[in-house]
């Protein structure tokens, strides 16, 4: 990642992305855990939130759990299917968001702790 003089190997920042995914209460924390385990990501944050969508026609207000997933862009096709594997809803939200700035010993964590 960086050479013994310090210089950039290559651009991290780039390398990087953060994906956001909502599950019923209660159902992230096996989908965070199994990402982590696999090395799909390097860390799941769950916060508890209260969602507002319209589904099937009809205004539907739910508790969830939002995941703030960081991981590695090469790793968000199977990021992506691990996710569906396991996730209870039929279209679960996934958005997946570039890093474009970083704290460079985060960076390099997150890039040793994912693969």
């Amino acid at each position: 990642m960086r050479g013994p003089g310090g210089s950039a190997g290559r651009d991290l920042v780039s390398e990087f992305v953060m994906v956001l995914c909502t599950a019923p209460s209660g159902g992230a924390a096996g989908i965070a855990r199994a990402l982590v385990e696999e090395r799909l990501a390097a860390c799941v944050n769950i916060s508890t939130v209260r969602s507002y969508f319209v589904w099937e026609g009809k205004l539907a207000e739910e508790g969830e759990e939002l995941m703030i997933i960081k991981s590695e862009k090469q790793m968000v096709e199977s990021l992506t299917k691990r996710i569906k594997e396991l996730h209870s809803y039929r279209v679960p939200e996934i958005i997946v968001l570039s890093i474009s700035e970083g704290d460079e010993a985060y960076l390099r964590w997150l890039d040793e702790s994912v693969g």
